[in-house]
């Protein structure tokens, strides 16, 4: 009788691909108004450690091998630092962030500026849209989050642009109002995502398009680490989301932890920090 051996299943081999960011340095960094559920003017902020954890986040990247372009920041915007809510960049395209509150509207003309100067086809935004906040490139899909900033009507102006179909998800739960603080993109076919952040019919099709999605806690989701950066194997995340943390070493990924304690004060981590810069200049 020949005996069967029992062989361990093979852990996926992710690939990491170089990748181009533009950060904010936090120069003008301070919680001065409310416009989040995490932001409270009433608790001081520590401008010396969130520069310094902004620079280990920075030294993180570059240790990976990433490139990482520069925005001056403007006095008068405190939460410019986060330069995922500026643009979308796709295929060396810009769309421009409409940010609904007028405490940041100041940042979409600078970064829109920022992509014209540098020879970026550019497009200003007709309707409210604030970046990849909420607009996420999964593969052949852009996700398109709405709810509390993104107008739906956005995103029909982003699929006419890029030339992408839209999967548009509405968010319900006000401490995830953006789709980067609910979902992270970890390569072409794969995704993490808290599903109480979405309405019943988002989260079908998140289970439609994605059904071996990792699937995170609310425990997860309230340390932010969702708002996650990967580059198709490394994910910087917070060290807090620790089960988020076993998940991706299960899936084949190399997840490191980066504390951004004193950025979440105004509702923003390590994908809030980083905007990808996809495709070539003109």
């Amino acid at each position: 009788m020949t005996q069967l051996a029992t062989e361990a299943p093979q852990r996926v081999q992710r690939v990491a691909r170089p990748r181009r960011y533009l950060m904010c340095p936090p120069t003008h960094f301070d919680v001065v108004y409310s416009i989040n559920p995490w932001m409270d003017p009433g608790k001081p902020v520590d401008g010396s450690l969130a520069r310094l954890q902004w620079e280990g986040l920075l030294h993180a990247f570059r240790a990976l091998g990433h490139r990482v372009e520069f925005i001056d920041p403007l006095p008068g915007s405190p939460d410019m630092v986060f330069a995922a809510n500026g643009a979308t960049v796709i295929d060396g395209k810009v769309l421009s962030a409409r940010f609904r509150h007028p405490e940041r509207a100041a940042e979409g003309p600078a970064y829109l500026e920022w992509f014209r100067a540098r020879g970026y086809e550019t497009r200003e935004a007709v309707h409210v849209n604030e970046g990849e906040g909420d607009y996420l490139l999964a593969g052949r899909y852009l996700l398109a989050g709405t709810g509390f900033r993104t107008d739906t009507r956005s995103h029909r102006e982003a699929e006419r642009f890029f030339g992408r179909p839209v999967a548009g998800l509405r968010l319900v739960d006000p401490r995830f109002y953006h789709l980067d603080t609910a979902l992270a993109v970890l390569d072409d076919e794969q995704i993490m995502y808290y599903p109480g952040a979405f309405a019943r019919e988002s989260q079908g099709v998140l289970r439609v398009l994605y059904p071996d999605a990792i699937i995170a806690t609310e425990a997860d989701a309230e340390v932010f680490g969702l708002n996650a950066v990967s580059d198709g194997r490394h994910v910087l995340l917070p060290p807090a989301a620790t089960h988020l943390m076993d998940e991706l070493r299960e899936r084949g990924y190399e997840p490191i932890g980066v504390e951004l304690s004193e950025l979440l004060k105004s509702g923003g981590s390590a994908k809030c920090c980083t905007l990808e810069l996809r495709g070539a200049r003109r």
